[in-house]
């Protein structure tokens, strides 16, 4: 079971993400630490020569951790990234951009997660990206391992 669902993590959004709410991200899926999340296309994300912008897609990521993490924890708002690493690695299309996430290991503090982008309807992926996320402290999170 997911620690939070869709419709309560895209609830969460409107009321406390508003850049997020505001360029149209919400969650499709959510599981036990995974997410896909969708940022839908819109030319004011875009860079010259027609492509998503790298800071949108960093965005992106950032809120498909967010996902996966809440997913792991329940809804947890304190939870903050600590760091991210990026690598672009094509040309995404001029489309809606797709953010499959899971968390890789979940500890008392810390949350490393995954993530992989894709432009949508492509089978290769434009971006590749881990980062940290910040627990706050609270005696109700485990520290566990994700299994693959």
């Amino acid at each position: 079971m997911p620690g939070i669902s869709i419709e309560a993590f895209n609830k969460l959004t409107a009321m406390e993400l508003p850049l997020a709410a505001q360029n149209g991200c919400h969650a499709e899926d959510i599981g036990d630490g995974t997410a896909r999340v969708r940022l839908p296309f819109n030319k004011s994300l875009t860079r010259p020569g027609g492509t998503i912008s790298g800071p949108a897609m960093m965005a992106l990521t950032d809120y498909g951790m967010y996902a996966a993490v809440l997913g792991a924890i329940g809804e947890v708002a304190l939870a903050v990234t600590t760091n991210l690493n990026i690598n672009f690695l094509r040309k995404p299309e001029p489309v809606d951009m797709i953010a499959e996430c899971r968390v890789l290991k979940l500890g008392k503090r810390l949350a490393v997660v995954e993530v992989t982008i894709y432009s949508d309807g492509m089978d290769e992926p434009v971006a590749h990206a881990t980062g940290t996320y910040s627990i706050p402290p609270n005696p109700n999170n485990a520290g566990t391992a994700l299994q693959s």
